[in-house]
C-alpha cells in the first residue's frame, strides 16, 4: 500500500518555523515526510533535518522520498518521547527548529491491517509502533469495567463511556473482541439510537481514546515537549499540530508554564525562584486550516497549530 499523507498546514508550519538555510531542525513525526520535504528545500549545504517516526512503514516511506537530499536529511527510527537521547547521540547541543505533527497518518487510518480506523475490518491493533506494547485488543479484553470507562471517558471525552464499557465486558464474557468491527458494532449498541443520529460516528471517540492509550500518547508529550524546547536555541521556533482537544490543551499549558518567569508570591519584595521566561509565544489563538485547505484535505478540519520561539 503507497503511505501518502498530505502534510496539514505545510504553508504555515514552513512560516512558523522561519527556517534558516544553515539551520537544524527536527520533525518529530516523519509520518508520509511532506513537512520533511519542505523544510529541506529550504536548507543549504551547512543545514540539516533530523526526522523521527516510531512507525518502521512510515520511516522506510520517508527515507526514500528523502534520499534525494542526500546528507541534508538523516531519519531515526524511534518515538519523538527520545529526542533528547536522539540529538544528544548525535552530538547536537541546539537546533533551529522542532515540529510535532500528533495526527494519524492517512496511511495508518486507511491500511486495514492497522486497526486505527472504525471504517475497516481489522485487528483490533492500533499501535504506532507495530513491534512494540500492547494493543487495544488487550485493552479491551483485559480491563476491568472501571478502567476501560475512565480511559473512554478522560480520553474520548465520551459521554457514554460507562455503558460502552458495560457492554464490551458483558461482550467479552461470551468472547474475546478481536477486530475493529466486534468493538464497533458494540458501542453502536450502548449508544442509544437518538444519541447516534447526530453528530460524528459513534465509535469515533472510543477509537480515539483506546488509541491514545495503546500509544501513551498524553502521557508521554508533556515531557517530549519539555525535552525539545530545552534543545532550542535562542530565537529557534518549536511547531505544535495537534487534532483533538485534550492533546491542544496541554500544548497550550506547557507553552503557558515555559513562557512564564516568576512565580514567587507577589508579596515578596525580590524574586528568590529565579525562573527565567524560556518561551515567547507566537500564536496567541492556535492557527487552524484554511477553508481551501479544508476542501482539498477533510481530515485536517480539527487541527490546530500552536508556534513559540525560545528566548
Amino acid at each position: 500500500m503507497n503511505f501518502s499523507h498530505k502534510p496539514v498546514m505545510l504553508a504555515e508550519v514552513i512560516d512558523g518555523l522561519n527556517i534558516r538555510p544553515g539551520g537544524i531542525y527536527v520533525d518529530c513525526t516523519l509520518g508520509g515526510a511532506g513537512h520533511s520535504s519542505a523544510i529541506a528545500q529550504k536548507l543549504d549545504g551547512r543545514g540539516l533535518l533530523i526526522g523521527l517516526d516510531q512507525d518502521p512503514e512510515a520511516l522506510a516511506a520517508a527515507s526514500e522520498r528523502l534520499a534525494v537530499y542526500g546528507a541534508l536529511v538523516k531519519t531515526v527510527g524511534r518515538n519523538f518521547s527520545e529526542i533528547a537521547s536522539v540529538l544528544s547521540s548525535l552530538n547536537i547541543e541546539s537546533v533551529d527548529g522542532i515540529l510535532y505533527d500528533l495526527g494519524v497518518s492517512s496511511y495508518q487510518l486507511d491500511n486495514p491491517s492497522r486497526g486505527f480506523s472504525y471504517m475497516h475490518e481489522a485487528p483490533l491493533d492500533m499501535r504506532m509502533n507495530p513491534q512494540s506494547g500492547i494493543t487495544a485488543g488487550d485493552l479491551v479484553n483485559s480491563l476491568s469495567q472501571e478502567k476501560l470507562a475512565e480511559i473512554i471517558q478522560s480520553y474520548g471525552e465520551e459521554r457514554w463511556a460507562s455503558r460502552i464499557a458495560g457492554f464490551i465486558i458483558e461482550e467479552r464474557r461470551h468472547k474475546n473482541i478481536c477486530t475493529t468491527g466486534q468493538l464497533v458494532q458494540i458501542i453502536k449498541k450502548a449508544i442509544p439510537a437518538g444519541a447516534r443520529r447526530d453528530g460524528p460516528h459513534p465509535a469515533k471517540r472510543t477509537f480515539q481514546a483506546l488509541r491514545i492509550a495503546v500509544n501513551r500518547e498524553l502521557e508521554i508529550l508533556q515531557q517530549a515537549l519539555r525535552d525539545g524546547i530545552k534543545f532550542l536555541r535562542t530565537g529557534g521556533r518549536i511547531c505544535v499540530i495537534t487534532f483533538h482537544s485534550l492533546e491542544d490543551r496541554l500544548v497550550k499549558e506547557v507553552f503557558k508554564s515555559v513562557a512564564k518567569g516568576c512565580i514567587c508570591p507577589p508579596r515578596l519584595p525580590v524574586c528568590l525562584c529565579g525562573k527565567q521566561k524560556e518561551l515567547k509565544i507566537i500564536t496567541g489563538k492556535p492557527l487552524v486550516p484554511t477553508e481551501t485547505e479544508l476542501k482539498d484535505n477533510p481530515r485536517a478540519r480539527s487541527a490546530k497549530l500552536r508556534i513559540a520561539e525560545r528566548f
